[in-house]
């Protein structure tokens, strides 16, 4: 993971925390935001695609599942996406 990307992922990390009231400490680049990682749900993923949208100007509708499956996966799309425009 290169440094913008890393940035990303932080930032997706704090606003998973602040957002859905998780503990930091809980979330790490790999773990798994569904299921048996974090145990996300889909109203949870409607709050991911908000937020993203907010933070970054990347529209996560419609997007593959796998997009969702850890920060990685995310940071990863959305550094690389041609709408990716870090706002304040």
């Amino acid at each position: 993971m290169d440094e913008r990307q890393k940035a990303v992922a932080d930032k997706i990390i704090d606003y998973l925390s602040e957002t859905l009231r998780l503990p930091k400490e809980n979330i790490d680049y790999d773990i798994p935001l569904f299921g048996d990682g974090i145990g996300l749900d889909s109203v949870d993923s409607l709050e991911i695609i908000a937020g993203m949208n907010l933070l970054f100007g990347v529209t996560l509708i419609g997007v593959n599942d796998g997009v969702f499956a850890n920060i990685r996966t995310l940071s990863e799309y959305i550094v690389n996406s041609p709408d990716y425009e870090e706002k304040s």
